[in-house]
């Protein structure tokens, strides 16, 4: 469904500028969700699933192809003071008017800093970073408690696929209740990376009483071609490796996307080392006020018996 596509050896030892990343996406993202073997939004049943591990999760319909899907304008939204831009897209035939108030988004942006995101998952991001996120908003699920899963197709340079690794934290400081971090490592540098958490939103103001659970599938190789943009093959070379990976969203328990007819996702794509989460002003400040207040009644206590004033019994010895 989206392309994202490893960087060249080498571009990991160098600054790219924040434009640089954002043409390549605005360059590849368009091409990639038109491509021949088009990626596809499945939707699937899950009101009769026991097991939501399985696969499928439930009964599926049709997918949707973004190969027959129309697309906006995308200078028309392209925001240079924030580095942004978003395709929006609806499908060219849709007999049942599913998408006739609704549309799919990606949502691309680039950064000239370090920070985060007003919004959660917040990731941290880096200059050598860009964010993807992925929203369908107002479209008609075909069922009452409808999942969506969304096929992602990566670009690599070797024979073998990128590594999945999972990171664990004990700060949920910037994602409530998420404790993990799943990335996708190019080479042993690395080289690239792709970095989110298993966690997306079924309302525009993400938070905990909002958000899903986001389960990923082992990476396969697939068919794919690459994008034929010209700025796309200086980058990348000629390398037309491809694996790809499904991420499917929520559960049949809610919440879910029947709530507020509302989801989204947000990855982060990058070069060089991907940038790693600290612990939390917040958590440091619990941690020491946890563990050093029992030590610190235990030094007072300790001063006190030392220092203290000493008593005197009323009894004196007898020579």
């Amino acid at each position: 469904m989206c392309s994202c596509e490893e960087p060249r050896r080498g571009w990991g030892r160098c600054a790219p500028s924040p434009m640089l990343l954002l043409s390549l996406l605005l360059s590849a993202a368009p091409l990639g969700l038109r491509g021949e073997d088009a990626r596809q939004l499945f939707e699937f049943d899950s009101t009769n699933t026991s097991d939501e591990a399985a696969e499928p999760p439930g009964k599926p319909y049709p997918p949707y192809s973004l190969a027959e899907w129309s697309w906006n304008n995308v200078t028309d939204s392209l925001d240079p003071a924030t580095l942004s831009t978003t395709f929006r897209g609806h499908p060219i035939h849709d007999p049942i008017g599913a998408f006739a108030n609704g549309s799919l988004a990606f949502r691309v942006q680039a950064f000239s800093g370090s920070g985060r995101p007003a919004q959660p998952p917040r990731l941290l991001h880096t200059a050598d970073t860009c964010q993807l996120e992925v929203a369908l908003v107002g479209a008609v699920p075909r069922g009452n408690r409808s999942l969506f899963r969304l096929e992602v197709a990566t670009l690599g340079q070797g024979p073998d696929c990128p590594s999945l690794r999972e990171h664990h934290s004990i700060d949920d400081e910037y994602a409530p209740a998420v404790f993990q971090l799943d990335q996708l490592l190019w080479g042993s540098l690395p080289s690239g990376f792709m970095q989110w958490r298993p966690v997306a939103f079924s309302q525009k103001q993400g938070g905990r009483e909002s958000s899903l659970p986001c389960q990923v599938s082992p990476l396969y190789p697939t068919l794919a071609y690459l994008p034929q943009s010209p700025i796309v093959r200086a980058f990348f070379g000629s390398q037309n490796n491809f694996c790809a990976f499904n991420l499917t969203f929520g559960t049949s328990a809610g919440p879910g996307y029947w709530d507020q007819h509302y989801l989204s996702w947000s990855m982060l794509l990058g070069v060089g080392f991907p940038p790693m989460d600290a612990l939390s002003p917040l958590v440091l400040g619990i941690m020491a006020v946890a563990l050093g207040a029992p030590g610190l009644v235990l030094l007072a206590g300790g001063l006190f018996l030392l220092l203290g004033p000493k008593r005197y019994s009323e009894y004196q010895p007898i020579n």
